[in-house]
């Protein structure tokens, strides 16, 4: 999961770091609407389109900055919000849990019960994955799902409740121990 930020805008790419450059502007453009950008990481302007995005150094959840080459700013009536969008965003964020998180809190809850004997290395990781369930639910939080959006708002019930199971489980196992 890439995430783009743009003024106030904030949008989510679930795309393999594999990507070239060039196609990631390509995605970025079809979601913004913005024909001329810069896209920045860490300070550095991201200009080889041929590079994948591996090339920058990119990671799980990086944000990149979009800064348009045109003066103009995100209208609502430019970025529709639509009910397939927030299904979409929905689904993607879970599809990240799911790829990236799952595997690396079962293998810190497996690590637990060997009383392993770096616990400081065990309370970085309960940390870590405790901060990123966090994000990930007020990621899900902050997706607009309009009152007539029953099959968006079922969604998005249903990934909060996955991900705050997860977040319990984390806990409970870390109280345990």
């Amino acid at each position: 999961m890439v995430n783009v930020k743009w003024n106030k805008e904030k949008f989510s790419f679930n795309v393999p770091l594999e990507t070239r450059l060039a196609d990631f502007r390509q995605i970025v453009a079809e979601e913004t609407h913005l024909d001329a950008f810069k896209l920045i990481y860490k300070g550095a302007i991201m200009k080889d389109d041929k590079a994948p995005l591996s090339a920058y150094h990119l990671k799980q959840s990086s944000s990149i900055t979009l800064l348009p080459l045109h003066d103009t700013l995100p209208a609502s009536s430019s970025i529709q919000n639509t009910e397939q969008t927030s299904l979409s965003n929905i689904q993607q964020e879970l599809a990240s849990i799911r790829q990236g998180l799952i595997p690396s809190l079962n293998t810190f809850l497996d690590a637990l019960p060997q009383k392993q004997p770096s616990m400081s290395a065990l309370q970085k990781e309960h940390a870590r994955l405790g901060e990123l369930l966090l994000q990930s639910l007020l990621r899900l939080d902050a997706i607009s799902t309009d009152g007539e959006w029953e099959d968006a708002r079922r969604e998005r019930k249903a990934a909060v409740k996955e991900v705050q199971a997860l977040l319990d489980r984390l806990d409970d196992a870390w109280s345990a121990r």
